[in-house]
């Protein structure tokens, strides 16, 4: 078992080969970072069995009164409550911290939808005890399963 950032060691079909008018920031991004390999940008967690799992972006940060937080840290607690499915964390301008955190998720049972308040605080209490009390969202979303299909565009 081990996590850390996703590097790439050889070249592959359709690759980015520089960025348009800037190419020295390509190299100072992708790979200057860890000589020899190509950084994706993201971290990801290496089972023993050899299976990968993208963490997510390593540059996705929130920062909350002076603390920096990574979304798929606070993404990566909350999917292990039995109630979700999956999770997003972002942030939002706060006038007293600097930046605020919005957690929304899916429920594994697309038939939940009562004690909305009451799983949001576990999850609010699960994220505090796993990571720092800062670190509990602010508002908890719940996005319906059925989201797609009661709503255009």
């Amino acid at each position: 078992d081990v996590s850390g950032a996703l590097c790439i060691s050889q070249a592959w079909p359709g690759m980015a080969r520089t960025i348009y008018n800037d190419h020295k920031r390509f190299l100072e991004t992708y790979l200057t970072p860890y000589p020899g390999f190509f950084f994706t940008g993201d971290g990801a967690h290496r089972t023993s069995e050899g299976y990968y799992q993208l963490t997510g972006r390593l540059d996705d940060i929130i920062s909350i009164s002076g603390h920096r937080l990574g979304t798929a840290e606070v993404e990566d607690v909350v999917t292990h409550h039995v109630a979700v499915a999956e999770t997003a964390v972002i942030g939002y301008p706060h006038e007293i911290k600097g930046e605020g955190k919005m957690l929304c998720f899916l429920p594994q049972n697309t038939s939940w939808g009562c004690g909305t308040a009451t799983l949001a605080a576990e999850l609010q209490e699960l994220i505090s005890k796993k990571i720092a009390k800062y670190a509990a969202p602010d508002y908890v979303q719940v996005t319906p399963a059925n989201w797609n299909n009661t709503h255009s565009g």
